[in-house]
């Protein structure tokens, strides 16, 4: 009897256990990376669906080339798409990207080819 108490343990913490993950993969949470070259001095994520990109949530700071930023996002958001905006802090140019699946995505590196004169991003 105690073996198969065990037993049922072991299938009931495996459940809540691939629940969890399961749960955990509907995230929105993720790393931007400035891999630029230049400084940035906005950041904007709103839902793809919204009208308006929201408040800067970088607020009076500046995001240095080289610097990575935790985005943390509240529970209640159930979105998985989201765009995303940065605005140079030399020139106010700007980059964007819609419908990013932040579902899936942990880590987005931002990158500028001064050749090209273009902004990337590289989603992880």
């Amino acid at each position: 009897m105690g073996l198969r108490i065990w037993l049922g343990s072991i299938a009931l913490a495996s459940s809540l256990a691939v629940s969890a993950a399961a749960w955990g993969q509907v995230k929105q949470d993720f790393t931007l990376v400035n891999k630029t070259g230049y400084a940035l001095s906005e950041v904007y994520v709103s839902p793809s669906k919204a009208d308006d990109w929201q408040d800067d949530i970088l607020g009076h700071d500046i995001m240095d080339d080289g610097a990575e930023y935790d985005i943390a996002f509240d529970r209640s958001d159930k979105s998985c798409f989201w765009d995303l905006k940065v605005i140079y802090h030399d020139d106010d140019s700007s980059a964007v990207w819609h419908d990013i699946d932040l579902c899936t995505v942990s880590r987005i590196t931002i990158l500028y080819n001064r050749q090209a004169d273009t902004t990337s991003a590289v989603f992880d």
